[in-house]
């Protein structure tokens, strides 16, 4: 292509249209670019131009990624996303704002800023920042316990989300995990010992089964921490009674791409005394015009995407989304309840449905599924079908429907016997 010219920083209007076309026709009629080519396996020598590169790659990124807004999509914690955030996505690539330096991001902090005070007061927590995923900002959170607190181990259940452990391992912290009760939650009578050198981790709504720990626990831990990436956002609708006591908390993690229906890589870490952490967790530089804080470095302008969808929808808007999702959660457990060859393993209590067939090996019924897509837990050693109600587009009769279908071909080839 030769030397690089302004063209390639300069936008090609046209290339830009037929992009964003393209994302519509998939997300209106389920395709958009055509047969797939080959891509190089190597990286070739000479491109072919930006408005080729996104022509053979359109049917790669497009077309055969996973249709999370698809009817029969009832499986993982991923949203599909609303279209204002695409656009917001774009302003952020287009403008690449760097919230390490105030003059390389001078709004784009403002906004992030923003987006911590709407959402913070939520969980009873004064401020915080974003970060990633909830991954982070766990290990933020606890990173805060131990230099602010001077916790030396991590408490939590066997059920809390894996990084948790992460988290202990990398800042030198032991993890001693509780058993839970038959619904999979911590209760207070299981954390009988002397917590003044520990975090308390407490998990609002388990990976597998959605599970809430009591979140009222008394104050006997130096840092109580609540990971409430998934069902933290239930705080904002009438279901809000379920995390009573997170207002308790010094920190709190919430993952936006989960329940607030964001694109990858958009959650917060809020805290009871931001600037008691911040001091702890800032580090300077000769290049910085002030102080770093918390686990990142460069960071783009990620609130932006979140931001356009609380100011498009409000309260009432993101109320509505997510009580629909608890409600479509609600008649898959009704239709498996009514169903005899289905199986329900407990009440659904954050918008997570954990079933399967009476007969057979779920896995298998999972291969055979067509236009219908589960996720699997395994809970006490057996499979069950865990099914998310993160898809507001999502229909839960054509998703049972489709298992039934699919138990019924194995039964009748001889091969849903068994356990």
């Amino acid at each position: 292509m030769g030397t690089p010219t302004r063209h390639d920083f300069t936008p090609d209007a046209e290339a830009l249209r037929r992009a964003l076309q393209q994302l519509i026709e998939l997300r209106q009629h389920g395709e958009s670019a055509g047969a797939a080519t080959a891509l190089p396996s190597v990286l070739p020598v000479d491109g072919v131009g930006g408005r080729a590169a996104l022509e053979q790659l359109a049917p790669w990124a497009l077309d055969r990624s996973a249709r999370l807004d698809a009817p029969g999509f009832i499986a993982h914690m991923d949203p599909p996303t609303p279209w204002m955030t695409w656009a917001a996505a774009l302003w952020a690539a287009g403008t690449n704002q760097n919230l390490l330096h105030p003059d390389a991001a001078p709004v784009a902090r403002e906004l992030e800023a923003r987006v911590v005070a709407w959402l913070a007061p939520w969980f009873g927590m004064a401020g915080g920042h974003m970060v990633p995923d909830s991954t982070l900002g766990n290990l933020t959170a606890l990173w805060a316990a131990r230099d602010v607190a001077g916790v030396r181990r991590i408490v939590t259940s066997v059920d809390a989300h894996l990084s948790i452990l992460k988290a202990g391992r990398i800042l030198g912290l032991s993890v001693e995990c509780l058993p839970v009760d038959a619904s999979r939650a911590l209760r207070p009578e299981q954390i009988d010992r002397d917590l003044s050198d520990a975090a308390l981790v407490l998990t609002a709504g388990t990976t597998a089964v959605g599970a809430i720990d009591c979140l009222t626990v008394q104050r006997r831990a130096a840092w109580v921490h609540i990971d409430a990436a998934w069902a933290g956002p239930l705080r904002m609708t009438r279901h809000a009674g379920l995390l009573d006591g997170v207002e308790t908390a010094d920190s709190v993690a919430l993952s936006a791409h989960k329940w607030l229906y964001q694109p990858k890589e958009s959650a917060l870490v809020f805290f009871a005394q931001p600037d008691r952490v911040a001091q702890a967790l800032s580090f300077g530089g000769s290049y910085l015009a002030q102080p770093n804080v918390g686990l990142l470095g460069s960071h783009g302008a990620c609130a932006l995407p979140l931001l356009a969808t609380l100011l498009a929808w409000g309260l009432h808007g993101v109320r509505e989304r997510i009580e629909s999702d608890m409600a479509i959660a609600q008649r898959l457990a009704d239709r498996v309840q009514a169903e005899p060859s289905l199986e329900l393993w407990g009440p659904t209590r954050t918008g997570i449905v954990v079933w399967r067939p009476r007969q057979g090996d779920p896995r298998q019924v999972r291969e055979r599924l067509r236009d219908a897509w589960v996720s699997t837990a395994t809970i006490n050693g057996e499979i069950w079908f865990r099914s998310v109600a993160a898809n507001p587009l999502a229909d839960p009769d054509r998703l049972v429907d489709a298992v039934l279908h699919a138990a019924g071909q194995l039964n009748a080839t001889g091969k849903g016997s068994g356990a």
